[in-house]
């Protein structure tokens, strides 16, 4: 079975940057793609970028391209997301998740993380 856990939230002033860190173990051959997912309160999860672990393709939803960067270590089973010119906006808990593929449907996922919140606030 594959674990996911994520790391690296926090409380952050609107235009700050926060790095979050996703670090799978188990059965981490069994799955292709890595995506971040993020769920505000009275809201559903919504996908935020993916990555294919198999040839690096990486993804974005609209709101987060320019801003967002998502990577990839392969030596240490991790994948990253930084976030710049944060907003109050990306409040929510974050999720990373894997499967075969890179969908913006969070129930195409099998494996998912706990979770990591991040806060953007003066």
């Amino acid at each position: 079975q594959l674990q996911l856990v994520e790391s690296g939230g926090g409380l952050v002033q609107p235009g700050g940057s926060l790095r979050l860190s996703c670090t799978a173990s188990g059965f981490t051959s069994d799955y292709y793609a890595i995506g971040w997912f993020r769920q505000a309160p009275g809201k559903e999860r919504e996908g935020v970028s993916c990555v294919s672990l198999t040839d690096g393709t990486t993804y974005y939803v609209d709101s987060v391209k320019g801003r967002f960067t998502i990577s990839r270590d392969s030596a240490k089973n991790a994948v990253y997301l930084q976030m710049n010119s944060l907003k109050p906006e990306d409040t929510s808990v974050y999720y990373c998740a894997a499967d075969a593929f890179c969908s913006w449907h969070p129930t195409e996922y099998e494996s998912w993380g706990q979770g990591t919140q991040v806060t953007v606030s003066s």
